[in-house]
């Protein structure tokens, strides 16, 4: 697994994902990723159940270059807990959660767009 401060310094396309792992830039990154203005992190996050305000911290401290966060949620939806959506508002961020494979695809598209997106992927199992 990738150490917790392990990053690719630049905003890119996720260009595939597996078994607990995510392929962007050439390269492959074990367990879920943040993927913030700021560049690709790897993220401790598992389970939908890690995803609270202090997994999303670095997007918090990175709000003003995010105008919508998407999160991939795993292999099944997943609800943002009210308490984490007005969290994520406070700061002017707007959130959707949907699974892995479609948050990693939508990112895609908005960042192609030119959009501020950010997106907290769950690795696939």
């Amino acid at each position: 697994m990738a150490t917790p401060d392990a990053h690719l310094p630049r905003q890119v396309p996720i260009d595939g994902y597996g078994r607990w792992s995510f392929h962007f830039a050439g390269m492959a990154s074990e367990g879920s990723i943040l993927a913030l203005p700021s560049g690709i992190h790897a993220w401790a996050a598992r389970v939908p159940a890690d995803v609270d305000a202090a997994a999303l911290a670095p997007v918090i401290v990175q709000s003003a270059g995010i105008e919508l966060l998407l999160i991939g949620t795993g292999p099944d939806p997943w609800p943002v807990p009210d308490a984490l959506r007005w969290r994520l508002r406070d700061v002017g961020i707007s959130v959707d959660a949907m699974p892995t494979r479609a948050a990693a695809s939508t990112y895609n598209v908005l960042l192609a767009e030119g959009r501020a997106v950010a997106a907290a992927l769950l690795a696939l199992p």
